[in-house]
């Protein structure tokens, strides 16, 4: 038998660690900061050990699924889908229908969800000197984009040379308030596995 290739390890690692985060996101939707190791081997299909190898701790683990969240919704609120699918990505969605767009954002990549809920608590499952970091940069790479996209009074204008808000923290209070509103709506949703076919019908009731 051929021994592996470094190329292949590290693929096969990078593999290791997508399938194990997303287990985790998948176990903190239903059981919160009550999630064990153990809990995410069995939604993985891996064994304890396996996992216990990438992660022998649950706050490492929440840590580091929460950034790789963010760096993909920061991708996300960068370039945002068309709202009619096969249409070049020239044109960003705004209003209703980003909020839908997010919605099943969420509905595809729990991750994604989990990282704006916490937000919203503040990181309560991570301590300080993580957490601290993690809402600054949420505040730079999500929550100012989607202000701008949600059309909720901070636009191109308000912003710094360096992308960071200078005169609107109404805007940013408001998409904070939505975006809240949205986590809140979404659970039940989510909890069914409806929230795809839902979405619209969640950002009507809050009159995005």
């Amino acid at each position: 038998m051929t021994p592996r290739t470094k190329e292949q390890n590290e693929d096969i690692r990078l593999r290791r660690l997508v399938q194990i985060r997303k287990a985790a996101a998948d176990v903190f939707l239903n059981k919160g900061p009550l999630l064990e190791i153990r809990d995410v081997a069995a939604e993985a299909g891996l064994g304890y050990g396996t996992v216990y190898h990438y992660y022998s701790n649950k706050g490492d683990l929440l840590h580091d699924l929460l950034w790789d969240a963010l760096d993909r919704a920061g991708e996300w609120l960068k370039f945002p889908p068309m709202a009619e699918p096969g249409l070049p990505l020239k044109i960003p969605l705004e209003g209703s229908a980003a909020g839908v767009r997010l919605l099943q954002l969420w509905a595809e990549d729990h991750a994604i969800y989990l990282l704006c809920k916490q937000a919203g608590e503040g990181f309560p499952s991570l301590p300080e000197a993580r957490s601290s970091p993690l809402t600054a940069e949420f505040r730079r790479e999500v929550l100012t984009p989607l202000s701008m996209v949600l059309g909720t009074g901070l636009t191109e204008e308000s912003l710094s040379p360096r992308g960071t808000e200078v005169d609107a923290p109404c805007g940013l209070q408001h998409t904070e308030m939505l975006l809240a509103a949205l986590v809140g709506c979404a659970a039940l949703s989510l909890r069914r596995g409806q929230l795809n076919e839902e979405a619209p019908e969640i950002v009507r009731v809050l009159k995005l």
